[in-house]
């Protein structure tokens, strides 16, 4: 059963932090790459972070580098983004993806629903 289920998304003031959390099944898990993609009102969905699950090799938009942070509990089958340092420019819905390669779009096939983050100046 393929599920994503993205939570923690919510209204923060610039220089705040929030964590997102994506709870995977087990056979999602097991595609080895997790990310995370957003996408703001009128631009097209993009990556943010990606980590494999096995290695724990991370890879990160250079518009987040040094702010946010993906990290994975491989017991769990969690994979978490802390967001720090929020700027507006970071509101956008937040997707949990899985399976793909980078941070190519394309390559993802696996998606959840999205959890909304509204970054305030």
């Amino acid at each position: 059963q393929v599920q994503l289920v993205e939570s923690g998304g919510g209204s923060v003031q610039a220089g705040g932090s929030l964590r997102l959390s994506c709870a995977a099944s087990a056979y999602t898990y097991t595609t080895n790459s997790m990310a995370w993609f957003r996408q703001a009102p009128g631009k097209e969905r993009a990556g943010v972070a990606t980590i494999y699950t096995a290695s724990g090799s991370t890879y990160y938009a250079d518009s987040v580098k040094g702010r946010f942070t993906i990290s994975r509990d491989n017991a769990k089958n969690m994979v978490y983004l802390q967001m720090n340092s929020l700027k507006p420019e970071d509101t956008a819905m937040y997707y949990c993806a899985a399976g793909g390669i980078g941070l190519a779009l394309q390559t993802f096939k696996l998606w959840g629903q999205g959890t909304q983050v509204t970054v305030s100046s």
